[in-house]
C-alpha cells in the first residue's frame, strides 16, 4: 500500500488490509487535520477496507467533527461502504 497527500487530499494505492497500513492511513489524516477540517481521500484501487480505518473514520466525523469526501474505485469497496450505511456519513463517491 502507498499513502501519498497533498494539502488536504489523501490518496491511497493498494489494499487495505494490517494494522501497518491503518498506522499509515491514521497517520497521514493526522497529519492533515492539523491545517484542514476537510479531507478528501482517493481509495484508488483497494477492494476492502479494515474495520479499524473505519472506526477511525467514524470518530474523526462523529466526535472531531471533520467533513469527508472518500472516492472509491472498487465496486466492491462502495457496496461494503453501502452495506454498512457509510455512503452518506463518509460523503462517498465513485471514482470513474
Amino acid at each position: 500500500m502507498r499513502v501519498e497527500s497533498f494539502g488536504n487530499k489523501l490518496v491511497i494505492e493498494g489494499n487495505i488490509k494490517s494494522m501497518a497500513h491503518y498506522n499509515e492511513v491514521k497517520n497521514a489524516i493526522d497529519a492533515i487535520r492539523l491545517s484542514n477540517k476537510k479531507i478528501v481521500i482517493e481509495i484508488v484501487d483497494s477492494i476492502s477496507i479494515t474495520s479499524s480505518v473505519i472506526g477511525y473514520l467514524s470518530k474523526l466525523v462523529n466526535v472531531d467533527g471533520v467533513r469527508l469526501e472518500i472516492y472509491v474505485k472498487d465496486d466492491n469497496l462502495y457496496a461494503l461502504l453501502e452495506d454498512l450505511g457509510l455512503i452518506q456519513i463518509f460523503n462517498v463517491r465513485r471514482m470513474s
